[in-house]
């Protein structure tokens, strides 16, 4: 299956091909500065499922993430791993946005206090245990 999403002025359009790795919400400060948001909501792919067309950049929020964003209208669109083998796709930016649902929150140890998560996920207080 392909899913297809985009920025909000559409100069740039992303195929994501098969299902995500996962599906969550996360509640970290590097994600609530990134996207401007309590939380990043996003579905992680390998970065081999997506093709992106259009003029993107990035910036580095740390060592492991480069945060990947539409030039033109500057929409947020990907936190972009930089070993190459992931990439988070921001839930929105899917032309259907109810494509995916969330499974889990994660980092919930930085979870702004008004954010309500009694919506029966799965709860982290820091990352997912391995």
């Amino acid at each position: 299956m392909i899913r297809e999403g985009g920025c909000l002025c559409g100069a740039v359009r992303f195929k994501a091909e098969g299902e995500p790795l996962n599906v969550r919400i996360c509640h970290c400060r590097n994600c609530q500065k990134a996207m401007g948001s309590p939380y990043f909501a996003r579905a992680l792919f390998p970065q081999s499922a997506l093709t992106v067309e259009g003029d993107t950049s990035h910036y580095p929020t740390s060592p492991r993430v480069d945060r990947v964003f539409c030039t033109r209208c500057g929409t947020r669109l990907f936190s972009w791993r930089t070993d190459g083998t992931a990439a988070g796709v921001a839930l929105a930016t899917f032309d259907d946005p109810n494509a995916f649902a969330p499974t889990e929150h994660i980092f919930l140890s930085s979870k702004i206090d008004w954010v309500r998560t009694d919506d029966g996920l799965k709860q982290y207080q820091e990352s997912v245990p391995q």
